[in-house]
């Protein structure tokens, strides 16, 4: 850059801070407007992006794991205890799957739709057998608040949620019957007894679920030691391909945790256009203030650009001053969004937002926590502040086309 356009940059640089400063207000208000703008967009993607990935990670470690080997007939939401639509030999192929690199832990697992009753009260929930000595269950470990976790040899003892607990009128110690249509379609009921209570802070899953050891459920259900899928979890998404190919069988189905969620990720997809419509809407907005903001400045020193014309300079000067104004106000308004928008991810990623009851309207295939957390996605906060800066620009584009276009004796008459 030649010295001479390094003198003149300059003075439009003072021009465009001496004028911002004449209307002090309108151009704080214009500003703000920048930073709650862009504050909104942070907090709003951030939120989203935590319930996206709050709620995948809760089906994952809950119900699903990172992949699942099931029998070829077996039909997901069924619950079939039919013996062709469940595995054989269960425990040789979790323990072919636990040897593979990458994995952290694979166990049998199988499903039953049943019926729990106390003497005041019955509700349908999902029975669930599965191998308490498996690191999988880890998470229901963590998560018990009462009594003890199941033993593999138990066959009497079940563990339930405690909100299930709670509105059944039951605690640790207290007996109840159990009823599963078995694999020949007959009913079976027997009485069990709550070994444990757990809290995951997944309403659906705390309210629904019934947790037995594999063996009894198997004893129970009549399935002769045949499991409705093994669980898989790995180390890290990454080992998700290799995994894949080495249990790939043409008599099985292997499903990857996108497989099991496809529904609430093809859903939350089609629900991010509207977000992105509204984030285009909210820039639209700010772009729309700050043109009324160069506008009227521009209005208000008609007199002082037709003195600069007069004096010599250009119309392209006159448009990179305004542009420069636009800057100025949009960089000063981004920082303090990136302030406001970033501080309140912060707290929804540390603290949350506490909805209670509501996460349980979602149903069962959508894994809500009772708190819900942000998530920081600093690529998509970038792309936010840039876009937002884009629009500023854009929006000084009328103003200086309007004022590099005065005449200047025109523009001497005011």
């Amino acid at each position: 850059m030649s010295r001479k356009k390094t003198i003149m940059l300059s003075k439009l640089w003072i021009l465009a801070y001496r004028d911002l400063g004449r209307n002090r207000r309108r151009t704080i208000l214009s500003i703000v407007a920048v930073a709650l703008g862009l504050g909104l967009l942070i907090l709003m993607n951030g939120y989203i992006a935590g319930v996206m990935d709050e709620s995948v990670q809760n089906n994952i470690r809950l119900n699903t794991g990172h992949l699942q080997i099931r029998a070829d007939s077996y039909t997901e939401g069924e619950l079939s205890l039919a013996w062709p639509d469940l595995l054989r030999d269960p425990e040789v192929l979790a323990a072919h799957a636990a040897t593979l690199p990458g994995v952290r832990g694979a166990a049998p697992v199988l499903w039953a739709g049943g019926v729990i009753a106390t003497p005041n009260d019955s509700l349908g929930i999902q029975i669930t057998g599965i191998d308490p000595t498996s690191t999988i269950y880890d998470p229901i470990r963590e998560a018990l608040v009462g009594g003890v976790f199941l033993s593999a040899d138990d066959r009497t003892g079940i563990m339930i949620g405690r909100r299930l607990a709670e509105e059944l009128g039951l605690a640790v110690g207290s007996d109840v019957s159990l009823t599963v249509v078995d694999s020949d379609g007959n009913a079976d009921e027997g009485v069990f007894t709550v070994r444990g209570l757990f809290h995951t802070g997944i309403p659906s899953y705390d309210q629904g679920s019934v947790l037995m050891p594999l063996a009894k459920a198997q004893a129970f259900a009549r399935t002769e030691r045949r499991a409705s899928a093994i669980m898989i979890m790995l180390h890290d998404n990454q080992a998700l391909v290799s995994v894949s190919a080495a249990l790939r069988s043409p008599d099985l189905q292997l499903l990857s945790w996108q497989d099991m969620n496809r529904l609430f990720l093809e859903t939350m997809q089609t629900g991010l256009a509207f977000y992105y419509i509204l984030d285009g809407i909210v820039m639209l907005i700010v772009a729309v203030i700050i043109a009324n903001t160069l506008l009227m400045s521009v209005f208000e020193r008609i007199r002082e650009m037709g003195i600069l014309s007069a004096l010599g300079m250009k119309g392209r000067h006159l448009t990179q001053m305004l542009l420069l104004e636009a800057a100025c106000m949009g960089l000063v308004g981004i920082a303090l969004g990136l302030v406001l928008g970033l501080g309140g991810v912060a707290y929804l990623t540390y603290v949350g937002i506490t909805i209670g009851d509501i996460a349980s309207v979602a149903g069962d295939s959508i894994a809500l926590g009772s708190t819900i957390h942000g998530r920081f996605v600093p690529e998509t906060f970038a792309g936010l502040s840039i876009a937002t800066f884009i629009f500023v620009l854009l929006a000084a584009l009328y103003p200086a086309w309007y004022a590099a276009r005065l005449e200047p004796v025109v523009a001497l008459r005011g």
